[in-house]
């Protein structure tokens, strides 16, 4: 009976992260997004980080919605720890910070995806927007294709 308590004890200490972590089954990655847009709010997290962000044109004016309003998209990033490893925290990324990413859209359609790696970069442009746009040549890569949870889940089979 001890033995039977301590292996479920265990079983459920050793399964919590799993069941913490979600699937990426809530992504369309079959349609990749690269946007670009100027940091509002940065939320860091054990799992996840989120950027969000108004969308520029590439003119670098805010794209607005129907009611004149700015749009407003989010992208789910690695955790804090690997952002930082990338030299990504809210210093170097701070409010108003201009920056270009590829995503995988949520399915629904909202204004919200999760960061893709395969092929996509997260690229800075300090908090300028800079002729010829966000670009590769025009800011600097933070994270270029395949250093983060994209991967580490697929590697996982999630």
């Amino acid at each position: 009976m001890k033995h039977a308590v301590f292996a479920l004890i265990l079983l459920c200490i050793l399964s919590s992260p799993a069941l913490a972590h979600h699937s990426f089954a809530m992504y369309d990655q079959t349609k990749t997004l690269t946007l670009t847009g100027k940091l509002t709010r940065f939320v860091l997290g054990a799992n996840h980080a989120q950027l969000l962000f108004e969308l520029l044109g590439p003119d670098g004016k805010p794209q607005l919605d129907a009611n004149g309003k700015p749009v407003v998209w989010g992208v789910e990033t690695g955790s804090a720890k690997q952002l930082a490893g990338a030299g990504i925290t809210v210093e170097t990324f701070p409010y108003g910070t201009i920056f270009t990413v590829s995503l995988w859209q949520l399915r629904d359609g909202r204004n919200f995806g999760a960061m893709t790696l395969t092929g996509g970069r997260l690229i800075g442009c300090g908090t300028t927007f800079p002729e010829g746009g966000c670009n590769e040549k025009t800011g600097k890569v933070y994270l270029n294709g395949g250093d983060t949870q994209v991967n580490d889940a697929r590697r996982l089979g999630r």
